[in-house]
């Protein structure tokens, strides 16, 4: 069983919580293919500037993989600037295991994950759609979810 981390917008992690889905982009295809039924995945939301104030980076649910990869070309997920048309046409259906109340904040957990190689440009470690991460950061993440 293998442990993801799948980086988000707040909008497009909504819509995962809403119907159970994850997409990425057919760049993404070897990744996505990697992912079987019984993984887990932590959702992480990018941080955000709103008008009114920075919405800092956060893991906000863990999901169980139930369904295997398939392609899907219905628009579902919005497109964040600068992506053109994309409409992450390849997807899993999740299953629930914890939606946090409150978000997990991403950036105090820097300094003790150890797939973040770069602690001080540690963005360079989760730009792409979905990776593995370590048993152990796995579990350092999820323990947070009850605190």
């Amino acid at each position: 069983m293998a442990r993801w981390l799948c980086i988000s917008t707040r909008e497009n992690d909504k819509i995962t919580r809403q119907r159970n889905i994850w997409g990425v982009s057919k760049r993404f295809s070897n990744t996505i293919s990697q992912v079987k039924i019984g993984d887990t995945v932590l959702m992480y939301t990018m941080q955000e500037i709103s008008t009114k104030e920075i919405l800092p980076s956060a893991i906000t649910a863990e999901y169980e993989v139930v369904s295997n990869v398939f392609e899907d070309e219905k628009s579902l997920f919005k497109t964040p600037p600068n992506m053109g048309n994309e409409i992450f046409p390849l997807r899993i259906k999740l299953k629930p295991v914890k939606i946090f109340k409150e978000p997990i904040p991403f950036k105090p957990l820097i300094s003790s994950l150890s797939f973040i190689k770069n602690k001080k440009m540690y963005s360079g470690s989760i730009r792409t759609a979905m990776r593995i991460v370590p048993e152990g950061d796995y579990q350092k993440i999820v323990s947070l979810k009850d605190s």
